[in-house]
């Protein structure tokens, strides 16, 4: 049984051949998963993440089951554990996605099921799916997945997309990364240790003005309020890194600003109008991926995909 949990599964050969096939469902549909059923099964607030999925299904011709706010609407209020929901699950559908917001929680779902399991998002874990559209992003707009310099801005410490990102980054080669965040909302230690012994240059700083200007990616995120221990932590970094327009038009000829996504003030709206701005078609391409990707776990592409071995 193969489900995705993490980034690392996916070798680049693997991301090679899914992104081939993303572009070309670019315009496309067809019926290749007809008769299959995609459960979205969300413990946290989505949008892009739920509805690209369920659009990527429906666009392959499957059908979807979707349930949104699930910590409340669904039996775990009851007190029925991650376990015994995907037990159920199982019965109704081919595939689950899911998004929880404890780490970890992906992983048990997989644990015991019998059907895929595609981690959408585990608390401050990974969002592996946003990694992959992230990537080919970078691809289609910069031309080039290998020799770039991507600047990571904002809250690192939380923010499962860009952990996720610069974890598999590492397996390309001569990408230098810049990490631009206050110290306590810095990249944590795992993350700066795998890039290290993968030969990433890596480097830390405070200061976005003069990145801004050397980056050929600029990865802007949002201060994850929802991870914060109280509000009062939240108001301190709120608002520490804005990109104006500017700072956006400083930037060099050909690089790109994205962002997974929503956005919450650390964007100004006058910068959609740049030509380095793409997040919006950043996110446009993520239907792209999961259409490839559903296609991979359950169609005849199964096989590019490592199957996730349980970490003992």
């Amino acid at each position: 049984m193969t489900h995705l949990i993490e980034t690392q599964q996916f070798d680049r050969e693997a991301l090679q051949r899914l992104f081939r096939l993303a572009s070309i469902y670019e315009g496309k549909r067809d019926e290749s998963l007809r008769g299959k059923i995609l459960a979205s099964l969300f413990y946290e607030p989505s949008t892009r993440t739920r509805l690209s999925f369920e659009s990527a299904m429906l666009r392959l011709g499957g059908n979807v089951l979707s349930m949104e706010n699930a910590s409340e609407s669904s039996s775990s209020t009851k007190g029925e554990t991650i376990e015994d929901t995907i037990r159920i699950v199982d019965n109704y559908a081919d595939s689950i996605v899911m998004r929880h917001p404890e780490a970890g929680a992906a992983a048990r779902a997989a644990a015991v099921s019998e059907v895929p399991i595609i981690n959408g998002g585990d608390g401050v874990g990974q969002h592996p799916t946003q990694a992959f559209l992230d990537l080919y992003t970078i691809e289609r707009e910069i031309g080039r997945t290998d020799d770039f310099h991507i600047a990571f801005v904002g809250d690192l410490k939380y923010g499962r997309a860009a952990r996720s990102l610069a974890y598999l980054l590492g397996k390309y080669d001569n990408v230098r990364m810049t990490f631009v965040s206050a110290p306590a909302l810095k990249m944590k230690d795992d993350i700066k240790q795998h890039l290290a012994e993968h030969g990433v240059r890596i480097e830390e700083m405070e200061d976005l003005q003069g990145v801004m200007q050397e980056a050929d990616v600029v990865y802007q995120t949002r201060v994850q309020k929802e991870r914060f221990p109280s509000q009062k932590e939240h108001e301190q970094f709120k608002g520490a890194y804005v990109i104006n327009l500017p700072m956006a038009d400083s930037m060099k000829k050909g690089a790109i600003l994205i962002h997974p996504l929503p956005r919450a003030g650390e964007i100004a709206p006058e910068v959609d109008d740049s030509p380095h701005a793409v997040y919006f078609k950043q996110a446009g391409y993520g239907v792209l991926v999961r259409m490839a990707l559903l296609k991979t776990l359950l169609g005849e592409e199964k096989k590019t995909i490592r199957t996730y071995r349980r970490k003992k």
